[in-house]
């Protein structure tokens, strides 16, 4: 998975939003303001919403990736440093090893280094570039323990195995919020189920008398009533099964996509 860069996630969010304005537009001077609209309208939202999930999806993946190697790399460091390497060149020797997305971010490291900079401007612009909590909390300890001299391995290992325990309690905090976030999928289900159920029975027609008739609402008004509940439950349904699961609402864009588009298919389908 690469690194997607904050430039590209506005630039993509520019670009999708103009396309779901362009889409809703294009709606309008098509239909105008009637039922099919909404067909319009919630295409743009997949529009608009769908580069975003998939950006922050990859770059979930990649910080992911880059936490998980941390652990390793720490661990060829105090290898290295017991062979009598210094530190900056125990970082070189790591360089050369595959560390996963860590790895191109060492080789830029090591040649701001080559080309003069000092290991702790090089350390630090590495734990900019990368950006994960994981990193940002572990560079100045690295620069600090540098600065001290001495056993250097000494830092490094407890680090390492600090690390590695956060990493474990994170998977274990994902498993026990993930019934959790199945509830809200279920909730959205019961949802579904009750609308169609409500419509197929209550709204046919009771002793040979639709209900529409008695009703001021038209089946259509009902029908767009019903759909846009279920998009809204969809959508911020989504976003809290995002915070509980990773721990951030924008994480829940993905969610809010799947269960929009189950909504959408289901109540079109049966409806």
């Amino acid at each position: 998975m690469p690194k997607i860069e904050k430039k590209t996630k506005k630039i993509a969010v520019a670009v999708s939003v103009v396309i779901a304005f362009g889409i809703v537009l294009f709606g309008y001077f098509t239909v105008g303001f009637s039922a099919a609209l909404d067909d319009y309208v919630f295409f743009g939202l997949l529009a608009a919403m769908s580069p975003i999930a998939i950006l922050n999806y990859v770059d979930y993946r990649w910080r992911k990736a880059v936490d998980e190697h941390l652990p390793d790399l720490f661990r060829s460091i105090v290898q290295a440093q017991e062979v009598g390497m210094t530190l900056p060149n125990a970082l070189e020797e790591a360089a050369k090893r595959d560390y996963g997305p860590l790895t191109p971010e060492l080789r830029k490291m090591t040649v701001q280094i080559s080309w003069g900079s000092t290991f702790e401007e090089a350390l630090l612009a590495f734990a900019r570039r990368v950006g994960t909590v994981l990193t940002q909390r572990t560079a100045p300890m690295i620069i600090e323990a540098s600065r001290s001299g001495g056993r250097v391995e000494k830092v490094f290992d407890p680090m390492g195995k600090f690390i590695q325990t956060t990493n474990l309690l994170e998977k274990e905090r994902k498993t026990q919020t993930r019934p959790y976030t199945a509830i809200i999928y279920v909730a959205l289900f019961v949802f579904l189920f009750t609308i169609v159920l409500l419509f197929k029975t209550f709204f046919t027609s009771v002793e040979g008398m639709s209900l529409f008739e008695m009703s001021t609402m038209s089946p259509t008004d009902l029908q767009r009533t019903f759909l846009h509940l279920t998009l809204i439950q969809g959508f911020f349904g989504g976003l809290v099964a995002g915070k509980m699961g990773e721990g951030s609402v924008s994480a829940g864009l993905k969610h809010s996509l799947i269960m929009m588009l189950l909504g959408y298919v289901a109540l079109k389908f049966f409806l």
